[in-house]
């Protein structure tokens, strides 16, 4: 009968199949190495030690993704959101150091800059994976309502999306990157409370960045 068929069919639904989150695995791995490259003087413990946690809760997530198992979606959300809180909380430790280093006195004019530049680059990525991740519920939630705009809005969804088109990583790496330069949107409406408040994150932090180098640079010239 139809109404048995499409009882049969609704479970079935319910069950999520691993949607491809390479991009996103590279990223979080980019974020953990750029971490590597932090001296020791600005990370909490060994400076090693985020690329460790990350590979560990990562390690599910790829063994997911090699096998193609169908998993719940809150399990994918849980250990996405894991390892992005953990690299959250590693970078806004590290600005804090950065800014008591400065606040010291004891920076060089090279270690300021490179470290400022590997915070910077992290910010970015560290956000642009959040929002990937929150957007709509996730990628594969975005999925099943064809994309339509939820937490944030791209230009293409602006008619209802009646193209289909599918935003990428690549496209919330671009409104990170210009949310860290312009510390506003540019074509890219956040539209929930939660896309607003990262918004609001990342460009405090990307403006503590860029003050630290513009006093460092104020002290050089006046020295």
């Amino acid at each position: 009968m139809p109404g048995t068929a499409d009882n049969e069919v609704a479970p079935h639904k319910r069950t999520v199949i691993f949607t491809p989150r390479w991009a996103v695995i590279i990223g979080i791995l980019a974020i953990g190495f750029l971490y590597l490259a932090l001296p020791e003087s600005l990370t909490f413990g060994p400076n090693w030690l985020l690329l460790a946690i990350e590979a560990v809760l990562l390690i599910p997530l790829l063994f997911i993704g090699i096998t193609h198992r169908p998993v719940p979606h809150i399990t994918l959300r849980f250990f996405a959101c894991a390892v992005l809180a953990v690299v959250t909380l590693g970078l806004a430790a590290s600005i804090v150091l950065l800014v008591n280093t400065v606040i010291n006195g004891s920076t060089r004019g090279s270690f300021l800059l490179r470290s400022a530049a590997l915070l910077w680059v992290t910010n970015i990525l560290v956000f642009a994976l959040w929002y990937w991740e929150i957007d709509g519920g996730g990628p594969h939630k975005r999925h099943m309502s064809g994309h339509q705009a939820a937490d944030f809005m791209f230009p293409q969804q602006a008619d209802g999306n009646k193209t289909g088109w599918v935003p990428e990583f690549v496209d919330y790496l671009f409104v990170a990157f210009t949310g860290a330069t312009a510390l506003s949107p540019a074509d890219t409406l956040p539209l929930s409370r939660p896309a607003k408040l990262l918004m609001v994150t990342e460009a405090m932090l990307s403006l503590i960045i860029i003050v630290l180098l513009a006093a460092r640079a104020v002290n050089i010239l006046g020295s």
